[in-house]
């Protein structure tokens, strides 16, 4: 179970990444200032979602013992 938590941990840090370079590619275009309010937004909810899926597969890898 642990490394599904790794996974999907893995794949939304991934996501926090994708979402940072858009909101910097933005920036650096002088985009719309609601985008980037709005890409700050998805950026730090993929990180609380982020930090709950490792610290869900710390706790299962703890569990079983490895």
């Amino acid at each position: 179970m642990s490394t599904v938590f790794n996974i999907l941990a893995i794949l939304v840090m991934m996501a926090v990444v994708i979402v940072l370079i858009r909101g910097l590619m933005n920036l650096l275009r002088g985009g719309s200032g609601n985008t980037s309010n709005k890409l700050m937004q998805a950026r730090v909810i993929l990180q609380a979602i982020a930090i709950v899926f490792v610290v869900l597969a710390m706790y299962y890898a703890k569990s079983r013992g490895g």
